[in-house]
């Protein structure tokens, strides 16, 4: 059920094919959440690209925030949507732990959320190392960060395989974590009230 390596293949895939052309979403299933998470990150990454234009007018850094702010809420959205799938997943199999059995760190939903984000600094990656105007010195930063990033997301992987291999087992708890995030809400926000009590 839970095949990292589909996932990598997917996320990889993906990065590399939405640089040419509008994310799609062609998986069903698991597949089909884990994809529409990528796309927010995806989506994510370039805002916050156009946030750093030394020549962006204020006006512009501002709809950029406000768009940066919005995806993250929906990429944490969404990681909590995969926590739920694997929970769903979890009882469809009959897979109960044990009450007193570990909890991760981590979800696997939040894992899968960072192998997603390491796709992203990988690929990114490679092309600083092949722009054509790169310096030998930037190739060789570059050629380390790339390796870095390379065996933490091997790292990563194997990790999530493990936790899902104990989710599956009941070795370990699963439980969808609430990111609770309070900056969109306007009955949260301070600002937000502010802005809502004025109107």
């Amino acid at each position: 059920m839970f095949d990292l390596r589909r996932v990598v293949a997917l996320q990889e895939a993906c990065v590399a094919r939405w640089h040419e052309q509008p994310p799609d979403n062609p998986c069903d299933g698991f597949l089909q959440v884990v994809c529409e998470q990528l796309r927010h990150n995806f989506l994510l990454w370039h805002e916050e690209d156009k946030a750093r234009d030394p020549t962006a007018q204020d006006a512009e850094i501002a709809r950029v925030k406000r768009s940066i702010d919005r995806l993250n809420q929906e990429r944490n959205d969404r990681i909590e949507r995969l926590d739920e799938w694997i929970a769903e997943e979890l009882v469809r199999r009959g897979v109960a732990a044990d009450p007193t059995a570990p909890l991760n760190t981590e979800t696997l939903g939040s894992t899968i959320d960072r192998m997603g984000i390491l796709a992203l600094r990988i690929y990114h990656l490679r092309q600083q190392m092949e722009r054509q105007d790169a310096t030998d010195e930037h190739r060789e930063n570059v050629g380390r960060k790339l390796y870095v990033a390379t065996v933490q997301h091997d790292d990563l992987t194997r990790a999530a395989q493990t936790l899902a291999d104990d989710l599956l087992a009941a070795r370990k708890r699963h439980q969808t974590v609430r990111q609770l995030k309070m900056y969109n809400d306007p009955a949260l926000n301070p600002y937000l009230q502010g802005t809502a009590a004025q109107k």
